[in-house]
């Protein structure tokens, strides 16, 4: 998974706020509706990193499921933990792990079981 957090704290050069427009279309005549960068981020700025990132992948499977793994948080908040992390805490628990084993210095002649 990819995990984006501070979507809230995105900047924009120039006009974009207020030039760049979201389109949306509810299913029924005339039912064209726009929003501008500026009210998105306002409203739900996770959403402006999802369409962007949507707009980058492929348009098949792949892109389908890449996008299923993409994970935007507006603030610094999420209830994710860091793979790096958890491996690190579940070698420590284990203290006759082959993890706790391999972490000890070895001498320069002797292989790794």
């Amino acid at each position: 998974y990819v995990v984006v957090v501070n979507a809230e704290k995105i900047r924009v050069t120039g006009n974009k706020l207020q030039d760049k427009k979201y389109y949306r279309h509810t299913g029924y005549m005339g039912g064209l509706k726009e929003r501008t960068l500026g009210t998105m981020l306002q409203r739900r700025p996770s959403r402006v990193v999802e369409l962007a990132v949507r707009g980058m992948l492929p348009r098949n499977r792949l892109g389908r499921q890449l996008y299923r793994h993409l994970k935007v948080y507006a603030g610094p908040d999420h209830p994710h933990e860091a793979q790096v992390n958890a491996s690190r805490k579940r070698q420590a628990a284990q203290p006759g792990s082959a993890a706790a084993a391999s972490s000890r210095p070895r001498p320069a002649g002797e292989k790794p079981s």
